[in-house]
C-alpha cells in the first residue's frame, strides 16, 4: 500500500493550495481515507476524512467553511483543497487511510500514511 501526497508548497495568506493524495496498492473503495498535519513543536492533529463509499465527510472545527475534501474514484486519489490560508496553517500535511472512520477523528492512528508534504503559510 502507498500513500502518495503533493500539491505542498509555500503560498501567502489568504491564498489556496490543493493537496493530492494517490493511492495504489489494493482497493480503497471500503476505506476512509483523510489528512493530517503536523506543525513543528505540536502534535500531530486531524483535519478532515472522507468515507470513499459513501461520500460523507468530517472537518475538524479549524478547517471548516476554508477546507473541502473530495475524491476521485477513477484515479484512486483524495484531494484537499484550501482556501483562505493562515499563517497558523503551515505544517507537513499527511494523507493517511484506514477502514475506520474513528481511527481518524478519536484515536488518530490510521493504518497508512503516506510521507507528507510541506505546506506554509507566510503572513
Amino acid at each position: 500500500v502507498q500513500l502518495v501526497e503533493s500539491g505542498g508548497g509555500l503560498v501567502q495568506a489568504g491564498g489556496s493550495l490543493r493537496l493530492c493524495c494517490a493511492a495504489s496498492g489494493r482497493t480503497f473503495s471500503s476505506y476512509v481515507m483523510g489528512w493530517f498535519r503536523q506543525a513543528p513543536g505540536h502534535e500531530c492533529e486531524f483535519v478532515a476524512a472522507m468515507s470513499w463509499i459513501s461520500g460523507n465527510t468530517h472537518y475538524a472545527e479549524s478547517g471548516k467553511g476554508r477546507f473541502t475534501i473530495s475524491r476521485d474514484n477513477a484515479k484512486n486519489t483524495v484531494y484537499l483543497q484550501m482556501n483562505s490560508l493562515k499563517p497558523e496553517d503551515t505544517a507537513v500535511y499527511y494523507c493517511a487511510a484506514d477502514p475506520l472512520f474513528s481511527r481518524f477523528v478519536a484515536t488518530m492512528n490510521p493504518g497508512y500514511w503516506g510521507q507528507g508534504t510541506q505546506v506554509t503559510v507566510s503572513s
